[in-house]
C-alpha cells in the first residue's frame, strides 16, 4: 500500500480516479474540524479492476486512533447504492465545479497490537483477552460489532468512573466524612416523616396527637357501619374459626376477642378493626389492576381513600397504573400504627403489627421511631410465648425527640 497525506477532506481532481473524500464519526462529531489530519492509503496493484478503487483512511488525535475503508465488512453500503459529488463554488466567476466524493465512517481503533509478537506476552493475557483476539482475526462481522462496542462502552465507563470518584473526593474534603454521615441519617428520617400522619407535637393528650379524624374522616367512618357489622355480631365461636382460617390478621383476631360490651364502643371498635384489617390486607398487593381491588363489600368511599393516597402513579406498558412502591408501604405501616394506638389505648404490640405488615423489624422500629413511640420490651400474645423479643410501643407525653435512624452506627463503623 502506498500513503498520501489529506486534510479532512480530499478533494480529487476533476476527470480522475480519485474521489474527494467525505468523512463522518461512529462515535459522535469533531468539535474542531481543522486541527485534524488524515492519511489515504491506496491499493497498489492498479491493474486489478476491483482493488486498484479499495482505499484505508486513518487519523489521530490525543485520545485515540480512527480508520475506515470502501471495502469489506466496514464500508459503507451507501457508497454502492447512489453517488455522491462535492460543488467547490467560485464566487469570483460564480461557477461550480463538480467533484465525484466517497463517505468513509470513521471507527476507533481500540487495540494497537492486534497480533502479539511475543509468545510469552500471549500467554499471560487473560481468557477474555484471548478470545477478543480471536475474534478481531477470525470473527463474523456481527461478533467484531459486539466487541467493538463493549469496548467502547469500557472507555466511557472508565471515564464515568473517574469523574464520580474525583466529585466525591471534592465533596469529602469540602464537608467532612462526619458531616455526611449525620446528613444521610437525617436524610433517612426525613424521608421517612414524609409519610407519617399529621402529628400535633403540641397536643395535651395522646389522643390528639395523631387525631383519629386525620386517619378516617366522618364520611369514611360511616361508610364503615355496614362492612363493620360482621364484627359487632361477632360470637367466639366465630373468632376461633377466623383463627383456624387466618382470615384476618392477627392484631385483628386478638382484638376481637376483647369488644367492649356497650353497643357505642362496640361498633367504633368494630369499624376501626375491619379498616385496619383491609389496610393491612391491602398492602400484600404490588400493583392495583382493577377500580376496586378489595372487593364489592369494600365501601366506594373506601376503596377511592386507599387509590388516592396510599398508592403511587406509574407508566407501564403504554398505560397508567397505581402501584404500593416501598415508600407507599410506609405510609400504610405509619397509618395501620396510628389507627391500632386508637383501638389499643395508646400501647402495641410492634411485633405482631410488625408479623401481619410482612415487614422486617428495623423498618418497622424505624417508623414507630419515627412516629415518636417509645419502644421497649415486652412478652407477645399468648400464641407467641415462647417468643421473648416482642417490641411494645407506647405514645405518651411528653413526645421524646426525633433521634436519627438505628443505621447511623452501622455507617460509622464501616467507614
Amino acid at each position: 500500500m502506498a500513503a498520501a497525506t489529506a486534510t479532512w477532506r480530499y478533494r480529487g481532481h476533476p476527470g480522475s480516479e480519485q474521489p474527494a473524500v467525505l468523512v463522518q464519526f461512529s462515535n459522535g462529531r469533531l468539535q474542531r474540524t481543522g486541527s485534524m489530519r488524515f492519511t489515504v492509503y491506496r491499493n497498489r496493484d492498479t491493474a486489478h479492476p476491483r482493488k486498484k478503487h479499495r482505499r484505508i483512511l486513518v487519523s489521530e488525535t490525543e485520545r485515540l486512533s480512527y480508520v475506515g475503508n470502501n471495502f469489506g465488512s466496514g464500508a459503507m453500503k451507501c457508497n454502492s447504492l447512489c453517488r455522491y459529488f462535492i460543488g467547490v463554488l467560485d464566487k469570483d466567476s460564480g461557477q461550480m465545479e463538480v467533484y465525484n466524493a466517497e463517505i468513509f465512517n470513521m471507527q476507533p481503533l481500540l487495540s494497537d497490537n492486534l497480533v502479539p509478537d511475543d509468545t510469552k506476552d500471549y500467554q499471560n493475557k487473560s481468557y477474555r483477552e484471548k478470545m477478543d483476539l480471536c475474534i478481531e482475526a477470525f470473527g463474523t462481522s456481527k461478533q467484531k460489532r459486539a466487541l467493538n462496542s463493549r469496548r467502547m462502552n469500557a472507555v466511557g465507563s472508565d471515564i464515568l468512573n473517574t469523574a464520580v470518584t474525583k466529585a466525591a473526593a471534592n465533596i469529602i474534603d469540602a464537608k467532612g466524612v462526619t458531616a455526611l454521615i449525620q446528613d444521610v441519617a437525617q436524610d433517612d428520617v426525613q424521608n421517612i416523616s414524609t409519610f407519617l400522619p399529621p402529628c400535633n407535637e403540641d397536643a395535651n393528650k395522646p389522643e390528639n396527637v395523631y387525631k383519629f379524624e386525620d386517619i378516617l374522616s366522618p364520611a369514611e367512618y360511616e361508610a364503615l357501619r355496614i362492612p363493620a357489622a360482621a364484627f359487632v355480631n361477632i360470637t367466639p365461636e366465630e373468632i376461633t374459626k377466623k383463627t383456624q382460617e387466618r382470615s384476618h390478621c392477627c392484631f385483628v383476631l386478638e382484638e376481637l376477642k376483647f369488644l367492649p360490651a356497650n353497643e357505642k364502643s362496640r361498633d367504633h371498635k368494630a369499624r376501626c378493626l375491619w379498616f385496619l384489617d383491609t389496610l393491612i390486607k391491602f398492602s400484600y398487593l404490588k400493583v392495583i389492576k382493577t377500580k376496586y381491588p378489595m372487593g364489592p363489600e369494600c365501601p366506594q368511599i373506601i376503596s377511592r381513600k386507599l387509590m388516592k393516597h396510599f398508592t403511587s402513579l406509574t407508566y407501564n406498558n403504554s398505560s397508567v397504573q397505581n402501584l404500593i412502591s416501598a415508600s407507599m408501604k410506609a405510609k400504610i405501616t405509619a397509618y395501620v400504627i396510628a389507627l391500632a394506638l386508637h383501638i389499643n389505648n395508646f400501647q402495641i404490640d410492634l411485633t405482631v403489627l410488625q408479623n401481619d405488615l410482612k415487614l422486617q423489624e428495623s423498618r418497622m422500629m424505624d417508623i414507630a421511631k419515627a412516629m415518636r413511640l417509645k419502644v421497649s420490651k415486652a412478652k407477645g400474645l399468648p400464641e407467641f410465648e415462647n417468643d421473648q423479643n416482642h417490641k411494645l410501643g407506647t405514645l405518651s407525653l411528653p413526645l421524646p425527640m426525633q433521634k436519627a435512624s438505628g443505621n447511623q452506627k452501622k455507617r460509622k463503623k464501616m467507614n
